[in-house]
């Protein structure tokens, strides 16, 4: 959240009449079911930016080396599942500023639905409140969209702003930079800044004085909190990323779980919590680390941000596209193979020349393992071959030309820990036709 301040006057503005989730029609007939995303590799992107922070001078601000640190980290997690990656650079206060923004392949270039939050913390601080909370979730969100191999009808944009803490810089240098035609494509964009304060509340960005259109996104974002929390409408204004975004037209939405202004007595009654005490006492402080996080409320407002992105984007099994997943835990022992087994019905002829296979396991040192796919008549398919890649866990897909093989069937993932010391468990798998 920008340092911009507020006066007594607009912090009361920010909390409007505290009013309970409307119910709204549920999803089309044939839709995705929404995922529920995990909470513990939300943490565990925290956890890699406090230590990048701990490793870089305490902090992630614009300029810093551990702002760009931040940005690779979310940028190798993305290239490794598909997606389409640039870097964009801007100077500010002498300066070089970075963006990240991510295309997820398919859906309708000219229908977008983008997503984004900053990435950069105060000098003071890590930010892994502020916001380090809404980067993990929507990087999160995102590595959920490839695991599921999610074909949506509109095209799907992340985007990861630096220089926020500065006032808004990398944002609107993104929005400012595009094209009338460019901007005109992007329909939507919501925003995801503060999403695990310790003293959380439940704040939807109010849809009025807001651009035509993000009335609908206001109601989505309050639709995923149905059955679990009452929600309060909030104007944000000026302090956030959707800034730049409102300004030029375009639709706006977001989440928010409070900064600097202090939870009433009727908030703590409705959400928990402590009266008279800030949402964030260490909004902007150096006090802002991975231990600063009600979990939560991270939990439920990731899972929201999942639920508005697959409410919005417009999804559904695509014709041929059945999806078969197995999710059943499966220990990876050391230096050892093990197979487990899914079942396919009701598919004519052979698989497809791109059979999708889609693979999350935990493991704490990913190299070590060799991957096959294994077809019902015993052909094994290699995806994955050992390596010296050190770095923990496999979330991602790959891609099997299964052309020459009946699709219906028992299929098998056949997984070998080649190297000592490690040890990891398959979560779950899938195959999509």
């Amino acid at each position: 959240m920008s340092l911009k301040r507020t006066t007594p006057l607009a912090s009361a503005l920010l909390l409007a009449t505290a009013l309970l989730s409307p119910p709204v029609a549920s999803a089309a007939p044939g839709a995705l079911a929404v995922p529920d995303i995990s909470l513990a590799n939300v943490q565990a992107h925290l956890s890699s930016f406090q230590t990048i922070a701990n490793n870089n001078g305490g902090n992630r601000a614009h300029g810093r080396p551990g702002y760009r640190a931040s940005l690779d980290y979310v940028k190798a997690k993305l290239d490794a599942v598909g997606y389409t990656t640039s870097i964009q650079q801007f100077t500010n206060s002498g300066a070089t500023g970075y963006n990240l923004i991510a295309d997820w392949p398919g859906g309708d270039a000219d229908n977008i639905l983008m997503l984004g939050g900053h990435l950069d913390s105060v000098s003071a601080g890590p930010g892994i409140n502020d916001n380090g909370t809404g980067s993990a979730g929507i990087l999160e969100v995102a590595l959920t969209v490839a695991r599921e191999n999610l074909k949506p009808q509109k095209h799907l944009r992340f985007g990861w702003w630096g220089a926020e803490e500065l006032g808004l810089i990398g944002s609107t240098y993104y929005v400012n930079q595009l094209p009338a035609a460019e901007k005109s494509k992007i329909k939507s964009y919501l925003n995801f800044d503060m999403t695990g304060s310790p003293n959380p509340g439940y704040f939807v960005y109010s849809a009025s004085g807001q651009p035509s259109g993000s009335l609908a996104l206001q109601q989505t974002l309050e639709a995923g909190f149905t059955g679990k929390v009452a929600t309060e409408l909030t104007s944000v204004g000026g302090r956030s990323d959707h800034a730049a975004f409102a300004r030029a037209g375009i639709p706006v939405g977001g989440l928010f779980t409070g900064a600097e202004v202090t939870k009433t007595a009727a908030q703590a009654s409705k959400w928990g919590g402590q009266a008279g005490v800030a949402f964030d006492r260490c909004y902007h402080r150096a006090c802002d680390t991975s231990s600063n996080i009600d979990n939560t409320a991270l939990d439920r407002m990731t899972d929201v941000i999942a639920y508005s992105l697959w409410t919005l984007a417009g999804t559904g099994t695509p014709p041929g596209g059945e999806k078969f997943t197995q999710d059943e835990d499966l220990n990876l022992p050391d230096q050892a193979t093990v197979e487990s087994s899914l079942t396919v019905s009701g598919i004519s002829g052979n698989a497809p020349t791109a059979l999708v296979l889609g693979v999350d396991i935990t493991h704490t040192y990913r190299g070590d393992l060799v991957i096959d796919l294994v077809a019902p008549d015993g052909t094994a398919f290699r995806v994955k071959n050992s390596s010296s890649d050190s770095g923990d866990n496999l979330v991602t897909t790959y891609t099997v030309n299964a052309s020459g093989e009946a699709a219906n069937g028992v299929w098998k993932l056949r997984i070998r820990d080649a190297g000592p010391q490690d040890v990891g468990k398959l979560n779950s798998w899938y195959l999509q036709f």
